[in-house]
This record gives C-alpha cells, structure tokens and sequence, in this order.
C-alpha cells in the first residue's frame, strides 16, 4: 500500500483486475482490515459494489471456518481504501454456492470463477 490515497476508480480497477486475474485483496473498509477474495464487481442502485470472501483480517464479529457463506462480504467500493493486490499462488477462498446466492451487484461488470484454484 502507497501513502497516496487511491480514488475510487484506481481501487475499482484494482478490484476488477484482481477477479480477472483470481488475486488476494487485502482491503481497508470501515477501519478495519480485511484479507479477500473478490468475486463479482458491478453496480446496485447507482453506486458501485463487490461481492468478496474474507478469509482474514479484522470484522465486527468473527469470521467462521472457511468456506462458510457467513464470510461472503458485501462491500461499497466508496467505502473501500488502501487496497492491496497479493498474486494468490493457488490459494482462493470462497463459499461453494456464492453465485446462487449473489444479491449484493445487481448490473454485473465482471464475474469471478467460484471453484478453488
């Protein structure tokens, strides 16, 4: 992460091309931060979202065995900053069933593959 804070367009194009290329994010939002595998990216009303899996970091709660849907993270790209992009070497996280169950991006940019890497 740079000290230059990232506009909303230079951290949606880093969202957009971690899903293309199934890289690791690791992301501040809402203060806390957090270790993801983005999904699908698009918008919802206007504002622009991402669908991830969190596997690490800090949450309000807890985060529960991985490859839980619990840990699917709907995520305002507004709210988003200091984002990181980590080549993930094989690893990936996610839910087994995240598409049938995706309701957070209603127009649809792009669209990870689900199955692990």
């Amino acid at each position: 992460m740079s000290d230059r804070d990232q506009t909303v367009d230079e951290i949606y194009s880093l969202i957009r091309g971690a899903i293309l290329a199934k890289d690791i994010l690791a992301v501040n939002y809402r203060g806390s931060v957090r270790e993801m595998c983005p999904h699908v990216l698009g918008k919802t009303k206007g504002s622009s979202y991402a669908l991830m899996y969190q596997f690490a970091g800090e949450t309000k709660g807890s985060l529960k065995r991985d490859g839980s849907p619990e840990n699917r993270r709907c995520l305002r790209i507004e709210e988003i900053s200091h984002v990181a992009v980590r080549k993930s070497a094989g690893e990936w996280h996610t839910a087994s069933n995240y598409s049938a169950m995706q309701n957070c991006v209603r127009e649809i940019d792009v669209r990870g593959e689900s199955k692990a890497a």
